[in-house]
């Protein structure tokens, strides 16, 4: 049985960002509970991050927009028949929704901005071992109360979070599964493609190989260059079996 490794390539600059957030709020999953100095680290260090992201970019209006984008795809694919109708009123429902939470929420992230805690943390990771306890005495005093309050308040930081989180999941699970994989093969380590507006790559390929993919381009042609783990002595065969989903 050969072990597959799943590559994701974002095609468009929305898409890039959405897959960043994707990645630092499982990595805020990851780090709980937060119950000593390294998960604490690990937890407000990605958090910091994901107020960065969310800083940049007209986050909420780009997630606004791609929902009333899969929208009005269901609406059209309602129209084809012997499509499963319950199940495109139900993603209808959901996106309609998210929608609707989505527009109401305040600033998303304003929340963990306006926190007094994650302001101190953030303001210290920039520095080489600068969350030390003589540095930050608060976070000191914070890792020292009961396990119960602080994840508490934890959860209260995550929460506010829900409605970006809700939107993102249920727009990136569309997009992903728009495509089905088909099996490609590459010529001398290069492959080649129009990418039809898409948005998003995804890239099977056998762990064996112990090859990756370098993906250059854009919504509408992209090219891909597979290069050797070891790059000394590694071989990239004539051709190779891939699987691409372009979604």
């Amino acid at each position: 049985m050969h072990t597959h490794i799943l590559f994701e390539h974002p095609l468009n600059e929305k898409m890039r960002t959405w897959l960043r957030i994707e990645f630092l709020v499982q990595q805020l999953s990851n780090s709980l509970p937060v119950n000593n100095h390294t998960s604490a680290l690990h937890f407000f260090r990605n958090v910091g991050d994901l107020l960065d992201v969310l800083e940049r970019g007209e986050v909420r209006t780009e997630l606004l927009k791609e929902l009333e984008r899969q929208h009005r795809k269901l609406q059209a694919w309602a129209e084809v028949p012997g499509v499963d109708n319950s199940r495109i009123d139900a993603l209808r429902q959901q996106l309609k929704n998210s929608s609707g939470i989505l527009m109401s929420t305040p600033r998303i992230g304003q929340f963990l901005r306006e926190d007094r805690l994650i302001a101190l943390v953030r303001q210290r990771l920039s520095i080489p071992g600068g969350c030390c306890s003589f540095d930050l005495p608060t976070l000191h005093i914070w890792l020292h109360m009961p396990q119960a309050q602080r994840d508490a308040q934890v959860q209260s930081w995550l929460q506010s979070l829900e409605p970006l989180i809700q939107a993102l999941s249920l727009i990136l699970d569309l997009i992903r599964n728009s495509a089905q994989f088909r099996k490609q093969t590459s010529l001398n380590g290069f492959y080649q493609d129009n990418g039809e507006d898409a948005d998003l790559l995804r890239l099977n390929l056998a762990l064996d190989e112990q090859l990756y993919p370098q993906i250059s381009g854009h919504k509408s042609r992209f090219a891909i260059r597979f290069m050797p783990l070891d790059s000394e002595h590694g071989v990239v065969p004539e051709r190779l079996d891939f699987e691409l989903a372009c979604c």
